[in-house]
């Protein structure tokens, strides 16, 4: 498997705002040492933006699928971008 880094950037919709879905994302991701951030969005979906290996992505969006038990997540979409590296590590945007 490749280890470049590349960039993923997921929106998740169902109930995943005031259930710790944020931090679910946060802790995931560092399970996985991979950069981004995960940030609520007005219309009630969470942004997530990561960067790492992509097999390491691919588990990560697999991970954010199934979301914290406090959580429904309806949906993933995804899309796949050339990475930046303006992480230094996975932070929760306010």
């Amino acid at each position: 498997m490749s280890r470049d880094i590349t960039r993923v950037f997921a929106e998740v919709s169902g109930r995943v705002q005031g259930v710790g879905y944020r931090f679910f994302a946060a802790d995931e991701a560092s399970l996985r040492n991979i950069v981004g951030y995960s940030m609520n969005l007005p219309d009630g979906r969470v942004e997530v933006v990561a960067e790492g290996p992509r097999d390491v992505l691919e588990d990560f969006l697999a991970a954010l699928g199934r979301g914290p038990d406090s959580g429904h997540v309806d949906s993933v979409s995804s899309s796949w971008r050339g990475p930046t590296g303006e992480f230094e590590g996975f932070t929760i945007r306010y």
